[in-house]
């Protein structure tokens, strides 16, 4: 059975590939969406050629057992200690190599969940500066629906204000301060979760959902500070409604 190790590995992680992107949307936890198709071409692949390696292992098996079968009874005792040491130490590796299949057992069956509150809090001190002035105009209509990265550039660095007035609407996971503080929370991924960053408003006027929730806010923005300013970040939401919804599909923006 060892010697189909390689085959099972290679098997085993395009199936876990699969299962994230060709049977599922949870691929969208850890790569934006226009990955999807190399995602499943890449998994089929894996799965394909794991198949290629147990047809080509089988054969050589085979092969080598009919080889041992003619050979003379003099040579048999030789022979088998050769045969034996193949198994040992041949094309199938170490007996530790089969601990190579447990990440992509892990991924098959337990998938990781995707980025919260504990990578948004780790990351939020690391905002890049961005330059103060105006912004496109807003669509008209209130509630106006906005991503959280689109929020905090306008509430930060907008000179012409177009925030004020408006009720916009917010949907993000639930981070908080040590002091009580709690925020509405979103990580942008400009390819995958490994390059994730951070975008927040803090939220005041409603009780705090547990850490990690999901929900949408629903307020007016409150400007404090000078656009660009220390004083400006994080921006603040006054919160008339606070609604729990399901975490999406996606729970990424795209920086």
């Amino acid at each position: 059975m060892r010697r189909y190790g390689p085959a099972v590995l290679l098997a085993l992680v395009g199936a876990a590939i699969l299962r994230v992107s060709a049977f599922s949307e949870l691929y969208l936890r850890y790569v934006q969406p226009g990955l999807r198709p190399y995602l499943v071409v890449s998994g089929a692949s894996l799965v394909l050629l794991g198949v290629v390696v147990a047809v080509l292992t089988r054969t050589a098996g085979k092969r080598d057992h009919d080889d041992d079968a003619d050979q003379d009874l003099d040579d048999e005792h030789l022979d088998d200690q050769d045969h034996g040491h193949g198994h040992d130490h041949g094309p199938a590796g170490p007996r530790v190599a089969w601990l190579l299949t447990l990440p992509a057992l892990a991924l098959l069956l337990f998938p990781p969940p995707a980025l919260g509150s504990y990578s948004a809090q780790r990351e939020a001190d690391q905002r890049a500066a961005r330059g103060v002035g105006s912004f496109p105009a807003l669509p008209s209509g209130d509630p106006l629906d906005l991503t959280l990265g689109e929020f905090g550039s306008r509430a930060v660095y907008d000179s012409d204000r177009s925030l004020r007035g408006r009720t916009i609407r917010l949907t993000g996971f639930v981070t908080r301060d040590g002091d009580g503080t709690w925020y509405v929370t979103r990580l942008l991924v400009s390819c995958c979760a490994a390059d994730a960053t951070t975008a927040s408003a803090e939220v005041r006027g409603a009780d705090a959902p547990p850490e990690d929730t999901w929900v949408t806010v629903t307020g007016t923005w409150r400007p404090e500070g000078a656009p660009g300013s220390d004083a400006a970040w994080p921006p603040v939401v006054d919160a008339t409604s606070v609604r729990q919804v399901a975490q999406p599909d996606n729970p990424y923006e795209k920086r």
